[in-house]
């Protein structure tokens, strides 16, 4: 079964073809990142224009790129939600208009159950339960994964998203946009140790919480405006850190799970990537870290959760709307 996904919540427009929920046939992303720079953060009316010009050559490449045409196609699947609304309906509209040209079937997606299902295009072998964390610019989750479409939040943010608190903190530091990137590599060259930010509910539950962190580095610049910019990258990335792998341990702790999992933009992140690769080594666990080219927005984990979803559920029905705020569905069968 061949599925075109879509995916445009936020700043990427981005293409894919899958095959059976597991094959890439084809991924295209186009990336917004240079028309936000200047601003410092995604503008939604700048991301929803760009959006509308640039996804039909994204669908056209990644068509190409998998060798097949519209006919070729069972179904067209977008990401309905989370996400900015604006640019959630650029994809959505897309794809019934696709799905309706080719009289397909239109499969409506979660860009959060996405992101969990990018471990398995990779790792089709992995075994529940997972414990999942999911990090990125507007969500912070650490989810138990006990199947395809089974899944329990076990804790989540309260105030900022982690990914949130890299592009505040890059900002106050004038590291620039896109926040995540910059202090990845300029820590590399500071002294995680150097200041003792807090931990936000370190050990309180499986809540997060980064506002506070935030505050924090802005009250040290105030205060020392001449301490390394290197040193302070390097120590509030270790915080963050600190607290995510420390979250995602005791989930796994807590369901009995032997594999951690990373998804979502901040995934990316070096000392976290290597932080969560080491907590797995050390607790007898095995780990799995997504690709980069699966950390940040793409359609392919779009299409192969549609296929998931569509084995459960068939075909969203077109009149079905994007949802800005949506949160991890239930699994089928349930309320």
């Amino acid at each position: 079964m061949l599925i075109l996904g879509l995916e445009t919540s936020c700043d990427e427009t981005a293409a894919a073809v899958v095959e059976d929920g597991r094959r890439i046939c084809s991924s295209v992303v186009s990336s917004q990142v240079d028309l936000h720079a200047r601003f410092g953060g995604v503008v939604p009316e700048i991301a929803s224009r760009a959006h509308v010009e640039l996804i039909n050559p994204v669908i056209a490449e990644a068509m190409v790129e998998a060798g097949c045409e519209l006919a070729d196609l069972d179904a067209v699947a977008a990401c309905n939600g989370p996400g900015l609304a604006g640019a959630l309906l650029v994809g959505v509209s897309a794809a019934k208009a696709l799905a309706l040209a080719g009289d397909l079937a239109y499969i409506g997606v979660n860009h959060l159950e996405a992101h969990l299902h990018a471990a398995w295009l990779e790792e089709p072998d992995l075994s529940p339960p997972l414990a999942v964390l999911i990090a990125s610019g507007g969500h912070t989750l650490v989810v138990s994964v006990e199947g395809h479409l089974s899944y329990r939040v076990l804790g989540e943010t309260v105030d900022d998203a982690a990914g949130e608190a890299f592009d505040k903190v890059a900002r106050l530091l004038g590291l620039g946009y896109p926040g995540g990137p910059a202090v990845d590599r300029v820590a590399l060259d500071g002294d995680p140790a150097a200041i003792a930010f807090p931990r936000p509910m370190f050990g309180e539950g499986l809540d997060l919480s980064f506002s506070g962190l935030k505050t924090a580095v802005a009250y040290h610049l105030r205060d020392d405006p001449d301490a390394p910019v290197a040193d302070i990258a390097a120590s509030f990335q270790e915080a963050v850190v600190d607290t995510l792998v420390s979250k995602l341990l005791a989930a796994a702790d807590e369901i009995g799970a032997s594999t951690l999992v990373l998804g979502g933009g901040v995934a990316a992140n070096s000392r976290l990537r290597t932080r969560v690769a080491d907590a797995a080594l050390d607790t007898g666990r095995d780990f799995y870290l997504p690709p980069l080219a699966l950390c940040t927005d793409n359609a392919a984990m779009i299409a192969a959760t549609a296929w998931w979803r569509f084995e459960a559920d068939g075909p969203t029905d077109f009149t079905s709307g994007a949802d800005p705020g949506a949160r991890l569905p239930p699994p089928p069968g349930t309320s």
